[in-house]
């Protein structure tokens, strides 16, 4: 298992009325870890060939950050893949080191000619596993 880590940074437009950057702002971080983590470590026929759809998000939020304020943000997949299904860890970090938010979410493996839902094949599932 190796860990993809990409840093964020809270803009103005990411905060709520709480002052703090909103929920679906996190979700969207989620998705942008996870998909540059699999442009980071998919081979170009992968990528090509093959996208993913998310099917779940289990997220727990522990703390917050404000704007001009930066996550760091790391995923990892532990698990092997289960048919056309696998699933992501993800868990943002403060500059000191405070979990923010924990998620664990389902993504789906489709083939892009036919847009259906694939087996992960363990060739597909590999590079996650691997050095990157």
């Amino acid at each position: 298992m190796t860990r993809f880590t990409m840093t964020f940074a809270a803009t103005a437009a990411d905060i709520d009325a709480n002052g703090h950057v909103n929920n679906a702002v996190w979700v969207r971080w989620i998705q942008d870890i996870a998909v540059a983590h699999w442009e980071a470590v998919a081979p170009a026929d992968h990528q090509a060939a093959h996208s993913w759809v998310i099917t779940r998000h289990v997220v727990d939020y522990r703390a917050n950050i404000a704007a001009g304020e930066t996550a760091i943000g790391e995923t990892w997949v532990d698990a092997a893949p289960a048919g056309a299904r696998f699933d992501r860890n993800v868990r943002f970090l403060t500059a000191d080191g405070r979990v923010t938010v924990e998620a664990v979410t389902t993504w789906a493996l489709l083939d892009r000619g036919s847009g259906r839902l694939i087996r992960v094949r363990p060739d597909i599932a590999a590079p996650f596993y691997g050095s990157g």
